[in-house]
């Protein structure tokens, strides 16, 4: 009986060693959407989202572990128990629903336009014309948002942003849709030859942290960013990580994520 316990208390040891996500937080995005989540020249996750995660794991005192994957991979490592949680600039929608859990939303994300600036464009509801061409990326919020409430305009659909925005930057196009920040982005970029149009009434959508049907931690992570929030934390990772974006959002008003 002394050694079968013996046998047993050495396997428990080994165990706990070579098992160092076992009181860890493992969190899961994918590493490919800077600011958000990226890597830094080591190849070290970095961005707003490990930010979070890293002050969520603070707040429960656990360790956490970055896991990359891709992102059509985020909600089945969920569901299979490969990470805990994943925080990755995912939108929470009623279909994502269905698979997950999402936490309280923790920003909003909104779409914008980027113009041509030739183009007679001015505000978001000129768009909805016969004579005007929308770009827009096949399939994404875009697509289905100018789809919705553009009815009029004629809508190019292309298999990628960069094809999209040059359309809009040869005068092929009048505007591109898409996220915020990377409409800022292209118009810094092509400042000469474009201009930002925001959408007037746009209700934002949300970002939230994703976890497995009935994890305690979802409740964990609401009190956790409730506390953040009166905190202002995302003030510092804001000056860090989007200080020249949160400027220039400013300056062309557009609402930004943590507002």
């Amino acid at each position: 009986m002394k050694k079968i316990m013996m046998i047993l208390l050495v396997l428990l040891i080994f165990s706990g060693c070579t098992n160092p996500k076992s009181d860890a937080l493992v969190v899961g995005m994918e590493l490919a959407y800077p600011p958000f989540e990226t890597k830094d020249n080591s190849g070290n996750p970095m961005g707003v989202s490990v930010e979070l995660a890293k002050a969520f794991g603070e707040y429960l005192g656990r360790e956490v572990i970055i896991e990359n994957i891709n992102w059509t991979g985020l909600i089945p490592a969920l569901q299979t128990d490969k990470v805990d949680m994943v925080i990755s600039s995912m939108t929470i929608t009623e279909v994502r629903k269905q698979s997950v859990d999402f936490s309280e939303g923790y920003a909003k994300a909104y779409l914008a336009f980027l113009v041509n600036k030739n183009s007679p464009v001015n505000m978001s509801s000129d768009l909805n014309n016969s004579e005007r061409t929308v770009a827009v990326k096949t399939g994404s919020t875009g697509d289905f948002y100018v789809t919705n409430n553009f009815p009029l305009a004629k809508v190019l659909r292309l298999d990628d942003e960069s094809a999209a925005i040059a359309e809009v930057i040869n005068g092929r196009a009048d505007a591109f849709i898409y996220d915020q920040l990377t409409i800022v982005r292209n118009y810094q970029q092509y400042a000469d030859r474009t201009k930002t149009v925001f959408i007037d009434n746009q209700q934002p959508e949300f970002w939230g942290a994703a976890f497995k049907k009935g994890s305690p931690l979802v409740s964990q992570f609401n009190a956790f960013l409730k506390k953040f929030k009166e905190d202002k934390g995302f003030e510092p990772i804001v000056e860090i990580y989007l200080k020249e974006e949160k400027k220039l959002f400013d300056d062309l008003g557009f609402a930004f994520f943590f507002d």
